[in-house]
């Protein structure tokens, strides 16, 4: 479903169950390198501040480990295109993680991504909800094309986007189900 946020912004949200548990949910839906098993064309890169580094997306940051779990001020970098997994070029998405807070007990997870661009702006929202059936999943993003005014391409990204997460969370359901993550 897409529809109005509360500021009247076009929101694509989608709506999950899945049979996991919440840290195993949080660990495979939070962590955007994982994103790359569903999303199709698309590769996910993840770094952190680093002073000393010289490699990364640039000087002063460095790729994160895959035992490495992400963290707030984390920089996403995802670039999706036909050759995009076999790391050719294509549109590239990058992400700064404003928020990441794991679920606890009964208290939901919540992690909040900010897209910088230069493409695409906006924002993505995952929370995730311990639920006696599972763990429930709520995805939803505002996005838009960057150098144009939002009003004329919010409703558009956010078709876009919400095909993009309905196909997301049914291949993760499916792997969730199907075969252990």
């Amino acid at each position: 479903m897409f529809s109005r946020s509360r500021t009247r912004v076009p929101t694509a949200r989608v709506e999950q169950v899945l049979p996991l548990a919440p840290d195993r949910a949080w660990q495979l839906v939070a962590d955007a390198r994982h994103h790359a098993r569903w999303v199709p064309l698309t590769r996910v890169d993840l770094a952190c501040a680093d002073p000393t580094a010289t490699g990364g997306p640039g000087p002063g940051w460095r790729w994160r480990g895959p035992d490495e779990p992400p963290a707030a001020g984390d920089l996403v970098v995802a670039v999706s295109g036909p050759g995009a997994r076999r790391g050719a070029r294509g549109l590239t998405d990058r992400m700064r993680i404003e928020r990441y807070e794991p679920p606890l007990d009964t208290v939901p997870g919540t992690a909040v991504f900010v897209k910088l661009g230069p493409v695409l702006g906006g924002t993505a929202r995952i929370v995730v909800t311990p639920q006696a059936s599972g763990t429930g999943v709520t995805w939803s993003e505002q996005v838009y094309l960057r150098g144009l005014p939002p009003v004329l391409t919010e409703w558009a990204g956010a078709a876009l986007i919400h095909a993009m997460l309905v196909l997301t969370l049914r291949r993760l359901r499916r792997d969730a189900t199907n075969r252990p993550l």
